[in-house]
């Protein structure tokens, strides 16, 4: 005689749609709520960034000094990422409350970018702008047609970020507004992720139950979905432009996995 219990074997005389009773049963997903940045898409290449914004202060940087500022520049702390090593005093104030006003945003950001002596005057705005718009951003490649599929299927989507600016404007250029059915952006909500209330404010705004919503993203903020009642998929970082995986959404939100 064992000496613990056997495990119950299956009732083969079930049939072929027979499932054991201890095996977990995926959620149905109803509606997909998605974070922007590391998410659907990424800041623009670093020496990009720096080079395109020097321009738009009139000068013309070559590779080389693009690239030394933008390792100091990204040291101090870039919106999109890295975080900076270290708030000055100065900004204490601002940088905490950066995702909830947006002036709070532009100072946190324009100030951490002005501790940097870059030699070019009004770099630190130029680079503020960049982040404002279409062009400073790069959607991964399989955003686009994991939104359309979602939306082919009948399944509503929400954006829920922490950022300080309104992201609208940048789906539009990239043709994918209409895609999005509601938008839960911390400066509008007032709310941060994992602060609960964003992500119910986002169901609220599809009309969908949390426990048949489906949280995608790159943090462990994105995952405090779960304390809303949502399930929660959090992807691998990836290099911009690329794909991050967001097609296995597909599969948990409409059964068909993306071919």
């Amino acid at each position: 005689m064992p000496d613990h219990p056997e495990r119950p074997r299956p009732d083969v005389s079930a049939g072929p749609g027979y499932e054991p009773a201890d095996r977990p049963r995926r959620r149905p997903v109803e509606a997909v709520l998605f974070d922007f940045h590391g998410t659907l898409a990424q800041v623009e290449d670093p020496v990009r960034w720096v080079t395109q914004g020097a321009e738009a202060c009139g000068v013309a940087l070559d590779r080389g000094r693009a690239t030394v500022l933008a390792d100091r520049l990204l040291t101090a702390g870039r919106a999109g990422g890295p975080l900076p090593t270290r708030v000055p005093p100065q900004l204490a104030e601002v940088w905490a409350d950066r995702d909830l006003y947006p002036q709070a945003h532009r100072a946190a950001y324009t100030g951490l970018a002005a501790t940097v002596d870059s030699g070019v005057d009004g770099l630190a705005d130029a680079l503020y702008q960049r982040l404002l718009g279409p062009d400073g951003w790069l959607p991964y490649a399989d955003t686009a047609a994991t939104l359309r599929a979602l939306h082919a299927a009948g399944v509503p989507v929400a954006v829920v970020s922490n950022i300080g600016f309104d992201i609208r404007p940048h789906f539009a250029a990239w043709g994918l507004a209409d895609l999005i059915g509601a938008w839960a952006l911390s400066y509008e909500v007032g709310r941060c992720k994992p602060d609960p209330t964003i992500f119910l404010r986002a169901c609220g705004m599809l009309r969908v139950d949390p426990e048949r919503t489906l949280m995608v993203g790159d943090t462990p903020a994105d995952a405090g979905a779960v304390r809303a009642g949502c399930a929660a998929l959090v992807l691998p970082a990836a290099d911009p432009g690329r794909a991050n995986g967001l097609a296995a959404v597909l599969d948990l939100a409409t059964g068909e996995p993306d071919r």
